[in-house]
């Protein structure tokens, strides 16, 4: 095992349990350290602080195991086998309503570059570090041992958020188990169609899981508008909580027609919902009249990906925002979200309030919302909690 020394001075972060070794901590790399090794991390004396993986960029080395002690060989099954553990106590594993919900979640389950989801049988594993996918054959026949009849596969799906110099090396595809086909899955009873092979991220948005059904709690009678839409998680939900009407708006031909066809799961709303295949922005321009919905969800990608994009997206959240708050009727509700993980929930909620500014609406906050606890937040990194949102009354 390589060994890795940080600078003097520069273990802070490592004794505060913050498992992301940056570059410029470093002071000194052992010869013939490569992407993907398991490494030692020591402080400037030697002194070990815990066992990662190695991979050069800025995030230099993601820590696995903490302290002076040797990591144990089946330390990697032993989290895994914790995080479903973890699962259980939330009352996901053995809800007859639900077989959708995150596995591990990468540094809030103690295994940073790691994330599992679940869609009924079908466990979908996403490596975002080198060394977390050489060990993917070792996760998913841990996933099959821990979860007996549960799991019968276990999908890779890792190639678009690996560095472009190891993922033009790897394949997505079924890992083990049963060829992975179609998958239709249960939240809180409603069904949808998930795309594990061509849907983003593993195919399906289980982060929104509570603030769908939180939606569905105010839809009544009521007339919505869901952009950026893709798979209609809160399109479904709006109409079997009874809404009036339904508009569900995205870009992308496949994200309509995926929405359409999980709308049809889940019962015969014809006339209570239609889809438009166009840019939100436009749309917004052209065929929302002022006023005209009582509850609107604003729900976008990630517009920044990095600290260089981060001015532009608040820009494009606040004129996006403005736009959907003067499409809401008087005593209306807007759904609002960011899942970029370097706009902060302070700065999120600085530019709704300027977006509110511009509208020249009067608005309160209702609800402060984030992901679902199957996405855990390790209390020393807080760079887990991706997902903020807002509900507002506008008046």
């Amino acid at each position: 095992m390589h060994t890795i020394t940080l600078s003097k001075g520069r273990e802070g972060a490592i004794q505060r349990r913050n498992p992301w070794v940056f570059s410029g901590a470093v002071q000194r790399e052992e010869e013939g350290v490569a992407d993907g090794d398991t490494v030692r991390v020591t402080d400037h004396q030697g002194r070990q602080l815990g066992v990662g993986h190695y991979q050069a960029g800025s995030i230099r080395v993601r820590l696995i195991h903490f302290g002076d002690a040797d990591m144990p060989d089946d330390h990697l099954s032993r989290q895994l086998a914790a995080a479903i553990s973890l699962r259980a106590t939330l009352g996901l594993s053995d809800d007859p309503l639900t077989n959708a919900y995150r596995l591990v979640h990468a540094a809030g389950d103690e295994l940073p570059g790691l994330i599992v989801d679940r869609y009924a049988s079908v466990a979908v594993i996403q490596c975002h570090s080198i060394g977390m996918h050489r060990q993917r054959d070792t996760i998913a026949a841990a996933l099959l041992r821990l979860l007996p009849g549960v799991i019968t596969s276990v999908y890779d799906k890792s190639s678009a958020v690996l560095p472009d110099r190891y993922a033009t090396e790897t394949t997505d595809g079924t890992l083990a188990g049963e060829p992975v086909t179609e998958v239709v899955v249960l939240e809180n009873g409603r069904r949808f169609h998930v795309d594990v092979a061509g849907g983003q991220k593993t195919g399906f948005f289980l982060d929104q899981r509570e603030n769908r059904w939180l939606l569905a709690s105010y839809a009544q009678d009521k007339r919505v508008l869901n952009t950026f839409c893709y798979t209609g998680g809160f399109s479904v939900y709006a109409l079997l909580g009874g809404a009036a009407q339904v508009q569900s708006v995205d870009l992308s031909a496949n994200a309509t027609a995926l929405t359409d066809e999980n709308v049809q799961r889940n019962g015969d709303f014809t006339a209570h919902h239609e889809t438009h295949t166009a840019d939100v922005m436009e749309w917004l321009k052209e065929n929302a009249e002022a006023h005209a919905y009582d509850i609107v969800v604003v729900d976008p990608p990630a517009y920044a990906k990095n600290k260089h994009r981060r001015h532009k997206a608040v820009q494009a959240y606040k004129r996006l925002n403005a736009r959907a708050m003067a499409a809401i009727k008087p005593g209306g509700l807007l759904f609002t979200f960011s899942c970029s993980r370097v706009v902060d929930r302070q700065l999120f909620y600085d530019t709704i309030v300027a977006a509110g500014l511009e509208s020249g609406r009067a608005a309160r906050v209702l609800h402060r919302l984030g992901q679902g606890p199957d996405h855990p937040v390790s209390l020393y990194h807080p760079e887990g909690e991706y997902l903020k949102g807002l509900v507002l009354r506008i008046d």
